[in-house]
């Protein structure tokens, strides 16, 4: 599967397509958190339910993502990334159905098994069109492509996009449609491409499955990169899941607490386009994980205290590049790890998530739940601020295995 065949421009090509699945992934996924308060108020949802709805995507790569990542390491990246297209456009149009809070969670899970397959495929097809020394590139532009959705639908789909089509209902509906007619499109792409190839050159067998799992779950420095990964998402996806939601309750409308948020993604797209390349042409990865993981931790700061001040504008700015920064790291690492590199991608990258989507789950959880108990969303602010911090820790634990 390991396979560099196509020239530069066609490769690109191929990644530029592939991008696309994720940026419509992020536009459906993160349609909820758009939409969270109006959903609310609508269906009648607790902060508990609220904020399970919310983690309900990173609730399904725990049980499902070893098994994603060992598939796509096995039958390539393109027929998996295009069969989750489709299922998680199909949750996405029953959720525009949805009628409570039960079928709400069904459609969302939904969602979330598509998902899987794009966060482990896309690193897949990267490996497999660019050799191992030439994946930062086009690494970014997958990354930044699922910026983009999340910052379309806070910053278009919400204000403008739903409310002409009337509503998040249609607007869900539609989004679903558009994410099943592209991922047809993509199946025919990989059959006229042949971008998988034969899968003949792996093994389903238990043996080399159990083999390549001991190899994964031992292996120490990538231990470290699983827990950099879990406050990763913890942070990233409680963040992005209620800002919003914070904001309007500090008296912002609906409009403008979309377009900070959208701040926030902009913010993380910056950090994964400079934040890499800064480490790399220095030197100090390791250095650049503890900086941003003490870059977010004075942010997510700056958010609980600032209000709708100039220093919750910053705070959302230091959060967003931080976190972004943490991004491509954290998928960049495990390829140069002696013993994993780009054959073990897939399976590595979703050893990550599996374990790190327990925090990619309970971060949006922690503040729903925090802010029925307490009253205030500050508890909750507090939780991601400290894993900003065992960011700093781990990094730091990281970098002197180098040493």
């Amino acid at each position: 599967m390991e396979r560099h065949p196509r020239s530069s421009r066609r490769a690109y090509a191929l990644v530029v397509a592939g991008t696309l699945s994720y940026l419509l992934l992020m536009f459906v996924w993160f349609s909820l958190p758009a939409y969270l308060s109006t959903i609310i108020a609508e269906v009648g949802l607790t902060g508990t339910q609220a904020g399970v709805l919310t983690g309900a995507v990173p609730l399904t790569y725990i049980p499902l993502a070893l098994a994603t990542g060992l598939a796509v390491d096995r039958i390539g990246p393109g027929r998996i990334i295009g069969a989750g297209v489709l299922v998680y456009g199909t949750g996405q149009i029953g959720r525009s159905v949805a009628p409570d809070f039960p079928a709400l969670l069904a459609c969302t899970i939904l969602i979330g098994v598509g998902a899987t397959t794009i966060t482990f495929g896309l690193p897949k097809l990267v490996s497999v069109l660019f050799p191992p020394a030439k994946t930062g590139r086009p690494s970014a532009i997958y990354l930044v492509g699922a910026s983009t959705g999340s910052a379309l639908v806070f910053g278009v789909g919400r204000p403008v996009i739903g409310p002409a089509l009337g509503g998040w209902r249609p607007l869900f509906f539609w989004s679903g449609v558009v994410a099943i007619c592209y991922g047809l499109a993509w199946l025919a792409l990989v059959r006229r491409t042949e971008l998988d190839g034969a899968a003949d050159d792996v093994s389903f067998a238990l043996e080399s499955i159990a083999s390549d799992l001991r190899l994964v779950l031992t292996h120490r420095e990538l231990q470290l990169v699983v827990v950099i990964g879990t406050m990763y998402l913890l942070l990233n996806h409680g963040m992005q899941g209620w800002l919003p939601t914070i904001l309007e309750s500090r008296g912002l409308s609906a409009g403008l607490a979309g377009r900070a948020t959208s701040l926030l993604i902009g913010a993380y797209v910056a950090g994964i386009l400079s934040v890499p390349e800064l480490a790399d042409r220095f030197g100090t990865r390791r250095l650049a994980l503890t900086g941003c993981g003490a870059l977010a931790c004075l942010g997510v700061t700056g958010v609980t205290v600032g209000g709708t001040s100039a220093l919750a504008v910053a705070g959302i700015v230091a959060t967003g590049v931080g976190t972004g920064g943490i991004s491509p790291l954290v998928r960049a690492i495990p390829p140069d790890l002696e013993g994993i590199g780009p054959r073990l991608t897939g399976t590595a990258v979703s050893f990550i998530f599996a374990v790190g989507e327990i925090g990619g789950f309970l971060g949006p959880v922690l503040v729903g739940t925090l802010r029925d108990a307490t009253g205030s969303f500050g508890p909750g602010l507090a939780i991601l601020a400290g894993g900003a911090l065992v960011v700093v820790l781990a990094g730091a634990a990281l970098r002197a295995l180098d040493s």
